[in-house]
Order: structure tokens, then sequence, then C-alpha cells
């Protein structure tokens, strides 16, 4: 075995390639902080009951575990920065009106997974704490799809559902965990033979919504059939409220919309309205969201919270390879004008490589293309000026 071999699903991310990233990262950035989200850094190793509190069972199997030499303790690497988003907001700030912060930053996931397939996503998002009202989850998508739409992703279409109209079924029935946790994975797979026959001991209302969930998918009509056919309780309009100003929200910015009522993507999680944002030429969503209210109280104080997360390397799959940025190449040379005419360019943002020795020049076009560069500055009428290699060689 080679000892440069890396593990499975763990890749370098190559010059080209991680150019893109950074631009898509910064370009992401820039755009929360004048959204006024605040930029945090959380750590990449915590103690497993701080790194994984609230956030379900699933977080726990995806977080590589080591042991602290210093203490013994159980420590994991970070699998998903959002509860650490979360508790930076509930115990370091400690602010008591609403809080904006965004992060970016690579995860380790025991197993690959999303559009990469990888187990070393680079995660990057932005959380909202400190409002319950549906405005904070149309701001979060609002965001979400100005970002996406300034990396250059055409035609984005936002799936939605919310949590509560499953949940409030299960509550108002009494429904014991278990039959809970096999109607989720039926609603999953919208089986509903699997569906009828889980709930066959249920009263014929909750038993009637629970397969009606199953065809709930589609457009804006699907809001007012709900409306119809589900239970007529205040958790179950407010639901369906919720769905429909976000919709409505986002109707002049150029995307798409529709609703997936079954749709219980981290259920045990989330606590209200949950969102997908997906794109022609991608087999998954890019980026995923929605509202969490009970994770700040595992921190010890309980703070509304909504926001989404991506992965910036499943986002650049579905696009062309990565070209790298074409240098100018500069001679080896003690004249102050050359010295001058590179620092002019560099502050324009021309890239510019100058030669260490004098012989790099003459290796011509294959040292050239090595160094990327299709241009080179050279001397003539008392001045240097940039010339295309192809025409000077």
């Amino acid at each position: 075995m080679h000892n440069w071999l890396l593990p499975e699903y763990i890749e370098d991310v190559l010059p080209a390639e991680a150019a893109r990233i950074e631009t898509l990262r910064r370009t992401l950035l820039d755009l929360f902080k004048v959204h006024g989200y605040q930029y945090v850094i959380p750590p990449m190793l915590e103690y497993m009951e701080s790194l994984i509190t609230g956030a379900g069972h699933d977080l726990d199997l995806a977080t590589f575990k080591v042991v602290d030499q210093l203490t013994g303790r159980l420590m994991g690497v970070r699998a998903d920065m959002t509860p650490q988003a979360a508790r930076i907001d509930a115990h370091l700030l400690n602010q008591q009106g609403i809080t904006r912060l965004c992060y970016a930053g690579s995860v380790l996931r025991t197993k690959p997974d999303g559009l990469a397939q990888t187990r070393e996503p680079l995660q990057l998002g932005a959380e909202l704490y400190g409002h319950a009202g549906v405005a904070s989850d149309i701001e979060i998508q609002r965001l979400l799809i100005k970002g996406l739409q300034a990396i250059g992703i055409p035609q984005v279409h936002i799936d939605f559902s919310h949590v509560n109209v499953f949940g409030s079924l299960i509550e108002s029935s009494q429904i014991d965990p278990q039959l809970e946790q096999d109607l989720y994975v039926a609603l999953q797979s919208k089986d509903q033979s699997a569906v009828a026959s889980l709930a066959s001991g249920l009263d014929k209302v909750t038993r009637e919504a629970l397969l009606h969930l199953t065809t709930l998918n589609g457009d804006k009509t699907i809001l007012e059939t709900a409306a119809k056919v589900l239970p007529d309780t205040p958790a179950m309009r407010h639901a369906l409220e919720s769905l429909s100003q976000a919709g409505i929200a986002l109707g002049g910015m150029g995307v798409t919309v529709s609703y997936d009522l079954s749709e219980l993507r981290g259920y045990h999680y989330h606590s209200g309205m949950v969102f997908a944002a997906y794109a022609k030429g991608y087999k998954g969503p890019l980026a995923l969201g929605g509202r969490y209210d009970e994770v700040g109280l595992s921190f010890g104080r309980a703070r509304p919270a909504t926001g989404f997360s991506m992965d910036l390397r499943g986002i650049v799959t579905a696009l062309p390879p990565a070209k790298a940025s074409m240098a100018i190449f500069a001679p080896v040379s003690d004249d102050q004008t050359l010295a001058s005419k590179i620092d002019v360019l560099r502050s324009e943002g021309c890239v510019v490589v100058q030669g260490l020795t004098n012989g790099e020049e003459s290796l011509g076009q294959f040292s050239y293309h090595e160094l990327n560069c299709d241009r080179k500055l050279v001397h003539y009428n008392s001045g240097w000026h940039v010339v295309d290699i192809e025409k000077s060689i």
C-alpha cells in the first residue's frame, strides 16, 4: 500500500478547483455580511456531549470520535456546524434580541453523503436566532436564494414542507414512539399501503389524514387541498398558513416553488418549516434548511432558530471543469521600472509570476504552461509591456 493514498471518500482539491471553491466561499460570506450575518469559526473538535446535544441519533452516528489525551473524555470531530453555532449563540454571545451568524469550514463524517459523496464536506451556512415568526424563515430562504444566484446557479427550485403537519397528527392521537417512527419511515417512501397498515388501529380522522399526506405534493394548490382534507386544528392551520406565506414571499425572486407535506427530513431535529433548494443539473438538493427552535434548549437557553447550510464541494459537481487563472510571466531583472509595472498589474488583480533564474524563460512554451502563463512582460519602446506568449515565441 502506497504511503500517499488517502482514505476512501477523502480527496485533495487541486489548485484550479480550490480557487473556484474559495471564490464561491468569499462571494457567499460577503453577501451574508452585508445582510448582517456575523462570521464565526467554531472549533474542529468538541466534547461529544456538546457537539451532538439536541441534534439527534443520526449526527451521533455520523461523528468520528476520539479520546482526549489530556482529560480522557470522549471528543468528536464536528460533522455539522449548526449545533456549534447554536451553542455560540446560547452561551458565548448570550444576546437577548435577534442574532445572525454565518460560518464556513470543513466537517468530517463517518460515511459519504451529499452531492459530492465525500466524507469531508465544506459546509457553509447562515443561522438566525431569537425570532419565532415566519418573517425570519422567509429572510433565511431569501438569503439562500440570493446566495445561489450570486454564485451563478440558474433556475433554483425550492421545495417546502412543515414537520408540524405530521407532528400535530401524532400529538393529537397520542401515538406511541415506535409507531411514530414506523409511520415516519413509511411516509418518507410515500408507501401508501404501509401507511394504511400501520394506521389501521388509529381513529378514522387521523388514519385518513396520514394517507392523504402520501399524495399531498405539488404546487401551491396542494395547500388548498390540504386545508380541506387534513384536520382543522390550530397547529395544522398555522403550518399551512406559514407555508403559503413563504411561497408568496419568494414569488418575485425568479424561483419555482413546490410543497411535499410528507417530506419529514430532520423530523426529530426540526420544529417547523423545512426547505430544500434544487437546480437543473444536480441529482440532489444543493442546500437544506429549516426551523429548529428546540436545539437551544439543550444548551440551557431556549432560542427560536432557523437557518440553512450547503456543501461547497457539492455545489461545484455540476459546474464545468475549473480552469486555472492565467498569469503574466515577468523575467528576472533588477530594473525598478519592471518592479513598478508588476506592482501595478497585481494591484489591478492580474496574476504575475516572476522568474527565479534567467534560464526559466529559455525553457519556452512548456515552462510557461506549467506556470499557467499565457502572456509575458517584454521591454521595448523604453518601457515594459504585456504581450501574448504565442505571438512572441
